[in-house]
């Protein structure tokens, strides 16, 4: 899933402007050359080729995401679970990765191996990847060698009857047998595909997150903005290539026909994709291991305390530093943060936080993880700004995930007519999977969208304000998906897909950006104009944090709900339907947010 970074002072920092920062660079690449392991490349720029190798994994997790959220739905409707069942599966995801991910990020944190911190915890959860795109689309013949019947086959009685021949002779006639063809006992097959459905939707979900700070690991505070932007881009460039992949009729060609068939084909070409991509990005760039941080000061992060003690020892120096170069650093310091944060789909932890209530030289070097209890506890007591802001970003993830999750089977059961639990190679089956592609090449279209939308966001913000930035796009989503819903069409897949687009641009940057300007500014709650001073001791990554992780209640809910609201009403334009009345509570809830 695609979004953009929040604007950064990182970029002001530059060490090019700042010969102390350089100086103290230089200091440590040097130093870090030495040691059993060359270390220098953490504290060096990094060139256009690092920092694509470094961005590959992002376009591998959103080509998984992409075949995923496209066949999943069809599969499990075409091997026999109603539409209830099929999107409450979808629940089991998030409903592990709401408690796993915070203690997911501890372990990547805290993680003292030789290989690193971050690449570890990539490597499992890519491996959990590799796991559910093999059994998502192989989880039916799986089942089939465990013993599932499959399909039963039932003759229809075949009508016997004579008829009088004009020389008497007396001719037996037997009426045409069609197969009556049904879906049942594809037990092993649920259970296979569901698992492979969970690996993959959780893993790719929380993988951004190390993924995202690997990367923020591996640059220098002034060219970070330059890779998440590289990150961002190559995330959406995989999730449009990645649908497109889908919408392909695969077999019409000899290449889909010697693999099996269309879903095969793709989650195929998918999986050797994604293992080029996560080889690329592994062995990039040598992490330096968590010991080494601890007992080497100048092997550790550049950070404010830092260059206040070099001030301290040369009080005679060249340099010069001006007196806001503090308050710089530390809001330099908390965008970082959030940037490692923001686009993460899963995210529910976040990266160490500074205690900036201690001695500014104490600060930096005193860094506490979450926990899941300090976590669940800054859910539960809030401040009302916060408060509003997460509703507001739950009610955004309940109407985008209803799209994202549910599209492609709206499009082949309301747009081309088909049935997913038709007989196979019937009309109505075929109709199905012609619909299922196009609503491929429409969420293509919504992930290109995206890309382009996230990248011109913060302009639209200088033009128009942060609030109607946010609520326009809210309202824009609710309209085109409304449309959608009454005219079924085509033409309407490809249009109005992009308002999605523009919802989840919008999902994965201004909530963030207005969390960020809170803590900067210190301000939760105005009164008379006047801001008043929050009692509350409260981290931006946990507040981060929190944001991010409306997604999973999100997910949870809407997989309860969205099945029997398609039961009840008869057709999955209920989907489009359920979209449209969330979105525009959204954007009523947005109107109490506050901007600062």
């Amino acid at each position: 899933m695609v979004g953009v970074a929040a604007p950064s002072l990182a970029a002001e920092l530059s060490s090019s402007k700042n010969p102390m920062i350089k100086y103290m660079l230089k200091t440590r690449e040097n130093h870090a050359r030495t040691q059993d392991a060359d270390y220098s490349h953490v504290f060096r720029r990094k060139t256009g080729f690092e920092l694509f190798r470094l961005s590959a994994i992002a376009m591998a997790i959103e080509f998984a995401y992409a075949a995923e959220t496209s066949f999943v739905s069809p599969i499990l409707l075409q091997i026999g679970i109603d539409h209830k069942h099929m999107t409450m599966a979808w629940g089991l995801s998030p409903l592990i990765g709401f408690f796993v991910s915070p203690l997911l990020g501890s372990v990547s944190d805290r993680c003292r191996l030789r290989w690193g911190r971050r690449r570890p915890i990539i490597s499992v959860l890519s491996l959990g990847i590799l796991c559910g795109l093999i059994l998502v689309p192989y989880g039916k013949q799986l089942g089939e060698l465990l013993g599932d019947v499959g399909y039963n086959i039932t003759e229809p009685m075949v009508n016997n009857y004579t008829n009088l021949i004009g020389d008497g002779t007396v001719a037996a006639l037997v009426a045409p047998a069609t197969e009556e063809v049904s879906p049942a006992n594809f037990k092993y097959a649920v259970i296979l595909t569901i698992l492979g459905m969970v690996l993959l939707d959780f893993d790719a979900d929380t993988c951004q997150t190390p993924a995202r700070t690997y990367l923020l690991d591996m640059c220098v505070p002034e060219e970070q903005p330059r890779a998440l932007t590289m990150f961002t881009l190559f995330a959406g460039f995989g999730g449009t290539i990645g649908y497109a992949i889908g919408g392909i009729d695969w077999e019409t060609t000899s290449f889909g026909n010697f693999l099996g068939g269309n879903i095969p084909t793709v989650f195929g070409l998918v999986t050797i994709i994604f293992v080029i991509c996560y080889i690329i990005t592994i062995t990039t760039l040598r992490e330096i291991p968590l010991e080494l941080i601890e007992r080497d000061e100048l092997l550790r992060p550049l950070s404010e305390a830092a260059i206040k003690q070099e001030l301290k020892k040369n009080n005679n120096a060249i340099y010069y530093i001006k007196e806001t170069t503090t308050l710089e650093l530390q809001m330099a310091d908390d965008l970082r943060q959030s940037e490692m944060m923001q686009e993460s789909y899963q995210n529910g932890y976040s990266p160490k936080m500074t205690n900036k209530s201690q001695d500014v030289e104490q600060s930096s070097n005193v860094e506490t993880p979450i926990t899941l209890g300090a976590y669940i506890k800054s859910i539960f007591i809030m401040p009302k700004s916060m408060r509003i802001l997460a509703f507001t970003n739950l009610l955004c993830w309940m109407g985008h995930v209803t799209y994202c999750l549910y599209f492609t089977d709206f499009v082949g059961e309301a747009v081309f007519h088909g049935d997913p639990s038709a007989s196979p190679n019937s009309e109505l089956a075929l109709l199905y999977e012609e619909g299922v592609r196009f609503g491929c090449w429409g969420m293509s279209i919504y992930a290109l969208s995206c890309s382009v939308y996230s990248l011109t966001v913060t302009k639209l913000m200088k033009w128009f304000g942060t609030k109607a930035v946010y609520i326009s796009g809210m309202v824009y989503y609710g309209i085109g998906m409304l449309i959608l819903g009454l005219w079924p069409t085509k033409w309407g897949v490809l249009v109005f897909s992009t308002s999605a687009g523009i919802l989840y641009g919008t999902l994965f940057t201004l909530p963030f950006m207005l969390v960020a300007n809170y803590h900067a500014k210190n301000c939760f709650h105005v009164h008379n104009g006047e801001t008043v001073p929050l009692k509350q001791a409260r981290g931006l990554g946990t507040d981060v944090a929190i944001i991010s992780s409306m997604v999973f209640i999100a997910q949870l809910i809407v997989s309860l709900f969205v099945g029997p609201l398609v039961s009840w009403m008869g057709t999955t334009c209920a989907i489009l339907y359920a979209s449209t009345v969330l979105s525009f509570l959204a954007a009523i809830s947005a109107m109490f947010v506050l901007y600062v």
